[in-house]
């Protein structure tokens, strides 16, 4: 495997994945979505084929305290609804990764960090509309509600769109670890509020996250020194996660989500220019 072990880092590399780290914690447990920074840096700092396979198991820690916080909150039939097509999606990926050499690799996720950004752009407009659509409604739901129809999910057109989310959320989660922005702009369009959002979204992660681990190491993105690395990385994640935790509540929500969206961008751009 094209990797490199704790003993190559330079100081600043391991910086820098330290504090892509700690981001992967404090999304997890409060702006889903963030961690696509974590990915651009990774994928910077190492090769980044392999940085996928680096950073998997980074990503399963930030997603066990995410359960741990929210578990209460999950929504099992959306979750449920949604696996089969994310199965297809993460087969698809490593068909993928088989086929892509490190530069195809580092190319595709420019492009899917670009792609997600816009993505997210338009979550975030669609939500700024349906939140002003319910700012009239007299019955707005709790924050802790969760959705209770997973957006029409009964109908023809609510199954179509969760298979469609499932399979690019599964495609990109896989190929990159980005799937968080596609899952958002699901979970958002089906409804739910902050915590219902936050429950669901880490059992889905933990889950699929957890199921692409024997695909990464048959490709060979996880081995014996990837994983040393990764015990020395999951160290930040914990405080990330209780950062997250703090903060989830006194948040300035659209300022982060703009930061996020900025760095995601000029992660994106440097990986396709690089």
């Amino acid at each position: 495997m094209d990797t490199m072990t704790l003993w190559h880092l330079t100081g600043w590399e391991f910086a820098a994945l330290a504090f892509a780290a700690l981001l992967v914690g404090f999304s997890k447990t409060a702006v889903s979505g963030a961690n696509t920074v974590s990915l651009a840096i990774f994928a910077a700092v190492l090769p980044a084929r392999a940085s996928t396979g680096i950073l998997l198991p980074v990503l399963i820690a930030g997603d066990v305290l995410a359960v741990l916080t929210y578990r209460r909150h999950a929504h099992w039939p959306t979750l449920w609804r949604l696996f089969p097509a994310v199965g297809v999606g993460v087969a698809v990926g490593t068909l993928f990764l088989v086929w892509a050499d490190d530069a195809v690799v580092r190319t595709s996720i420019g492009v899917i960090l670009l792609l997600m950004a816009g993505v997210t752009v338009w979550r975030r407009r669609q939500a700024e509309a349906a939140d002003a659509s319910r700012a009239s409604d007299a019955s707005e739901a709790s924050d802790s509600s969760e959705a209770s129809d997973g957006g029409g999910a009964s109908s023809r057109s609510g199954r179509v769109k969760a298979r469609s989310y499932g399979v690019l959320g599964g495609f990109t989660t896989m190929v990159a670890n980005a799937g968080g922005p596609v899952m958002s702009m699901y979970l958002l369009s089906a409804g739910f509020r902050k915590l219902g959002f936050l429950g669901t979204s880490a059992f889905f992660f933990l889950i699929v996250n957890v199921s692409k681990v024997p695909f990464s190491a048959g490709l060979g993105l996880i081995d014996d020194r990837s994983l040393l690395l990764d015990a020395v990385l999951v160290v930040f994640v914990v405080p990330g996660a209780f950062l997250g935790r703090w903060a989830v509540k006194r948040i300035n929500q659209r300022l982060f989500e703009r930061l996020v969206i900025a760095a995601t961008v000029v992660g994106g751009l440097q990986l396709l220019l690089t």
